[in-house]
């Protein structure tokens, strides 16, 4: 099976000779800029966009070395809707950026309202060769969490980024409301999924509640990426995040403002120019309105 005239190439590469044959599908992540991901190669693979000395390429198909690989993709892309969001844009340089994800909508999917389809009207346009045609989330953040969000704008940049969080370069520091007596400070490394997991939390502030015994202002970091993982963490200890309504205690969870969880700053070396990024996404009010004398000095938004 040949590609069809419809396609246009656009990425080659010659395989180099190899000391033990290798799957296309593991070997081609990471040499075509324009599939930024493990999940992109994987895709373009099976729709057929990768051919092997010319005739289309599989999954299981063994590379011994010199073969000619050739990307191809549509001229007809599938456009994604884009939605007019005002985003507070945190940090932005030609290769990535942060933007402060609001509470209430998801980062990406197939609805038509997401935080991924606002990304085009509020970030520049890369100018670097291997520019993303939309600039990509390169991580998520829960539907009811506010705060940073880092943005890959470039293909290398997105699969450096995807390296980091792998190999744990990537710090995030969250902030958040937790219910009950809570110590001041400790780690928690129970399984999640069957998976190992570790979360270091730290009590900032604390205030008597008649409700809920005592509501804490916390540091939560998370040493890995976990679904749910803050959220899982503290409701295993007897502490769950205020207004948690899937982790929290049913009729004791604070209904009305939303979950008090917040990704506060992000911090990591800059893949492209080597500097330290360090940021801080300002707290929701509705954290100030709770703790009006904490120490977090901190511009909070609404």
């Amino acid at each position: 099976m040949e590609p069809t005239d419809i396609l246009l190439k656009i990425e080659s590469h010659r395989v180099p000779i190899v000391s033990e044959r290798v799957r296309l599908s593991d070997y081609i992540p990471g040499i075509f800029t324009s599939l930024a991901s493990r999940k992109a190669s994987k895709k373009a693979i099976k729709n057929g966009l990768v051919t092997i000395n010319g005739s289309i390429g599989f999954t299981g198909d063994y590379l011994n070395g010199e073969e000619i690989l050739d990307l191809y993709q549509s001229p007809i892309q599938n456009k994604k809707p884009s939605i007019d969001l005002k985003l507070n844009v945190l940090f932005e340089d030609d290769y990535l950026a942060i933007v402060y994800k609001p509470a209430g909508i998801v980062v990406s999917g197939n609805k038509k309202f997401t935080l991924e389809n606002a990304l085009g009207t509020n970030l520049k346009k890369s100018l670097q060769k291997d520019a993303l045609q939309r600039p990509e989330p390169v991580h998520r953040l829960d539907y009811p969490t506010s705060g940073a969000l880092l943005i890959a704008k470039t293909a290398a940049v997105l699969i450096d980024l995807n390296q980091m969080f792998e190999a744990k370069t990537i710090k995030k520091v969250y902030t958040a409301v937790t219910m009950g007596l809570q110590s001041k400070a400790g780690t928690i490394e129970t399984d999640i999924d069957a998976k190992l997991s570790k979360t270091i939390y730290t009590l900032l502030q604390t205030m008597p509640s008649q409700k809920y015994g005592a509501l804490n202002l916390m540091e939560l970091e998370p040493c890995t990426g976990r679904k749910h993982q803050l959220r899982k963490h503290m409701a295993s200890i007897g502490n769950p995040i205020f207004g948690d309504l899937l982790y929290g205690i049913e009729g004791e969870n604070g209904k009305g403002n939303g979950l008090y969880l917040h990704a506060f700053s992000i911090q990591f070396q800059h893949p492209i120019m080597r500097t330290e990024v360090s940021v801080h996404a300002p707290l929701p009010k509705k954290f100030e309105q709770l703790f009006q004398n904490s120490s977090l000095c901190y511009d909070s938004i609404s």
